[in-house]
């Protein structure tokens, strides 16, 4: 086949647009999350933390790791904001640091369940035949084991430590991944353009990662925003149980997990973590229910 037919058909594939036609569909996408109150309020929960991880050195004089005997299990003051904890470091601080671990293990999962889940589903659903069964029946199996589940047996296989955990729930995603982008291709494989595309001999492969694939980023963005929020929960879970990361890393869950042996004599060792957890994971699902609305035409 040419390429000058190639260039033609891939231009029928993406609906014949240019570039100045896909501006007005992204402002009106901007447009309907942005009128989205929940939604906004998610994007100024995340846009917060943010802020205060990128910028933790300058917003507290303390270190994460500077211990003050002396001032030990102190609540709330000007000095200490959050008060401190067994060993006399600061909450403010740790939490603020451990912000910048949370997002870094909810984006790195991410990607790893996206680069392993999305092939897979997408190969399996193009395909079909003993490829799909084969890839269908070991997916069957992962979700046969809930996430966190899978996370901690990952994790104990592993070892312990924060890289290990942004592997293990990187790969407690990818069945979500894999069913998901399966689904949808199984749905954009019987569009004209496919049949076009496969009558005119362009490659299987370029069909699926060129044609069929962008048309899938929709539910894929969602779904990774959901699962950033779900990723940073798994984390905070393992930290508790002593899977996560180690002292002294300032990591959400293991900070909580600390604290819940004073909570009789200083409860916002678990209070403020806790409610840190829940701020994080609250923003990034108020945020995918407005992405969700939003590259839903149907809601436009």
């Amino acid at each position: 086949m040419s390429t000058e037919l190639e260039s033609d058909l891939t231009g029928a594939v993406e609906g014949g647009e240019h570039d100045e036609q896909h501006e007005p569909e992204l402002k009106a996408i901007a447009r309907h999350l942005f009128k989205n109150r929940a939604a906004v309020v998610g994007m100024v929960i995340i846009g917060i933390f943010l802020l205060g991880a990128i910028f933790a050195p300058l917003l507290t004089p303390y270190g994460p790791t500077d211990t003050a005997l002396g001032s030990s299990l102190q609540g709330p003051s000007l000095d200490h904001p959050l008060g401190t904890d067994e060993l006399g470091r600061d909450l403010f601080s740790r939490l603020l640091f451990g912000a910048r671990i949370s997002v870094m293990i909810g984006l790195i999962s991410v990607v790893i369940g996206v680069v392993i889940g999305v092939p897979i589903g997408a190969i399996s659903g193009y395909y079909g035949g003993a490829i799909d069964l084969f890839t269908q029946r070991f997916i069957d199996i992962m979700i046969a084991f809930p996430g966190i589940l899978l996370a901690i047996i990952v994790v104990t296989v592993l070892g312990v430590g924060v890289e290990n955990v942004m592997i293990a729930t990187g790969l407690a995603s990818v069945p979500l991944y894999a069913r998901l982008v399966r689904g949808s291709v199984l749905s954009a494989k019987e569009q004209t353009y496919v049949h076009a595309a496969k009558a005119a001999g362009i490659r299987n492969s370029s069909i699926i990662f060129r044609h069929i694939l962008p048309n899938c980023l929709g539910p894929i963005i969602v779904q990774s925003t959901f699962q950033i929020a779900t990723s940073i929960l798994w984390a905070a879970g393992l930290g508790f149980l002593g899977l996560g990361a180690q002292a002294p890393t300032p990591e959400w869950g293991a900070i909580l997990s600390r604290g819940r042996g004073y909570m009789r004599v200083a409860h916002h060792l678990t209070t403020f973590p806790g409610v840190a957890i829940l701020l994080m994971v609250l923003g990034f699902n108020l945020i995918g229910d407005g992405l969700r609305d939003a590259l839903d035409p149907k809601t436009r």
